[in-house]
Parts: C-alpha cells; sequence; structure tokens
C-alpha cells in the first residue's frame, strides 16, 4: 500500500519559520500588520514556547509595550484563526505557540511545561495504521505526556 504520509519537520527544524516569514504570511492573508500584532509575533517567536494570553500580555508590558487585554486576545484569535500560529486547548487554558507546522508535543507531568517534538513514525507503523483503519494518513500528531528522568532514556 503506497502511503500518502507527509513527514514533520526534521530535527533540525529545517522547514521551520521564521519571524520574518510569518509577517509575509500575514501579508499574503491580507492580514494588517498593526504594532500590536508584531508585537504579539515578536514576543511569541522569541519566547519560542506556549504562552497563555494573559502571559503574553504581563510579558509585553513588562517590557515597556503597552497593549491591553483585548488587543491581545483579538491578535491571537485572529493569528491562529488564519493559521499563522497554533493554539492548544488545555484543561488550564489556551496556549500559544509561534509554530504552525505540522509536530507534536511532549507535556511534563510534573511541571505542566510542553515541548514541541519533531518526530517521525516510522513509515512500516504508518502503513500498519492504514491498513487496521483504511484511512490514507496525509499527517499527524502525537500528544504524549511523560515525567523527566523516569524511563530508560532519560539523562
Amino acid at each position: 500500500m503506497e502511503s500518502a504520509f507527509v513527514p514533520p519537520l526534521t530535527q533540525d527544524g529545517g522547514r521551520r519559520r521564521s519571524l520574518q516569514q510569518a509577517f509575509e504570511q500575514c501579508r499574503t492573508l491580507g492580514m494588517r500588520l498593526s504594532r500590536q500584532r508584531r508585537m504579539v509575533l515578536d514576543l511569541l517567536w522569541s519566547e519560542g514556547t506556549h504562552l497563555s494570553a494573559r502571559d503574553i500580555f504581563e510579558k509585553l508590558n513588562q517590557r515597556g509595550r503597552s497593549i491591553g487585554h483585548t488587543s491581545v486576545y483579538q491578535n491571537l484569535e485572529a493569528l491562529q484563526s488564519a493559521g499563522v500560529i497554533e493554539c492548544l486547548d488545555r484543561a488550564s487554558g489556551r496556549l500559544y505557540g509561534y509554530r504552525n507546522d505540522p509536530h507534536s508535543h511532549i507535556t511534563c507531568l510534573d511541571s505542566g511545561a510542553i515541548e514541541d517534538l519533531d518526530v517521525e513514525l516510522p513509515l512500516d507503523l504508518l502503513q500498519e495504521i492504514e491498513q487496521r483503519t483504511g484511512y490514507t494518513i496525509e499527517t499527524y500528531t502525537l500528544q504524549l505526556s511523560g515525567r523527566r528522568g523516569g524511563g530508560t532514556g532519560g539523562s
């Protein structure tokens, strides 16, 4: 069975977008790049982690960037709806990240920290899943949970 699978990013992040590419994506989509929108995008790229809207508001204001709660929420919603940034729905609320490409996540069960993972499943496993389900896998993301140093692969 021939797979239509498109692998996620390689470990070195070769296809990961730069901040300038995100700005260009906004322009291509016809989105206005207001000062507030640029501030939100710049913060997400500089932090490189998953943040709540409140975290973004607080970090921007701590850096002397005056922005209101409503502006943060509106910009995050617009950017997420347009596919420029990712949004993770968690029990504790929504978290936003700078990536919009197919990738996976691992969540620490102790701290709740979320890390991006660029992993590729073996082709034979993907083909087995396709055979069992009757679906052609085009893309995937994994949601993993664990504790640091708790397994045989921990350092």
